[in-house]
């Protein structure tokens, strides 16, 4: 770890390159945690095309998003607040990959692609994902603000 900001998942005492050695559904539950990047990607709303089934990212986050940690500000209650709300497991992943963020590790490693060298299990620093400008930090708009019909005014491409 670099002289960033203190990193929100506890990434110590994992194997170096465990997921290069794992599969996603042979990693233990804290090897699984560390594989998110924390850019908060996953928490923006998507608009999905229902005739090509296409997904769009918005820069419209859940209610939830803190968007100046790209964290969920609720995490461990989430599902009091957003049922909705999905839970990424490696049983699941097939499920959701078509609507997770094309830079998430979690679909990069279920895809048998490499991290980016800004994910911070390669960079040894939680800061890096947002010095690369691939993070959501500062650039979203609470749901609560934004009526639903005006989504698409909020697509964004996806940084890579």
């Amino acid at each position: 770890m670099t002289a960033g900001a203190p990193d929100p998942i506890d990434r110590r005492g994992l194997a170096p390159r465990f997921w290069e050695r794992k599969s996603l559904s042979e990693m233990s539950s804290a090897e699984w945690e560390a594989l998110c990047d924390g850019c908060g990607k996953c928490c923006l709303n998507k608009l999905e095309d229902e005739e090509t089934g296409e997904v769009a990212l918005t820069r419209v986050a859940c209610r939830l998003f803190d968007d100046t940690t790209c964290r969920c500000a609720r995490y461990e209650t989430r599902h009091a607040y957003v049922p909705e709300c999905i839970v990424l497991k490696p049983d699941t992943i097939a499920d959701h990959a078509y609507w997770l963020p094309v830079t998430c590790a979690y679909k990069l490693l279920w895809e048998g692609r490499p991290l980016y060298p800004w994910h911070p299990l390669i960079s040894g620093d939680p800061e890096s994902v947002h010095a690369a400008r691939v993070s959501m930090r500062s650039r979203t708009v609470p749901e609560f603000a934004v009526d639903e019909d005006a989504w698409e005014d909020h697509i964004i491409d996806e940084p890579v």
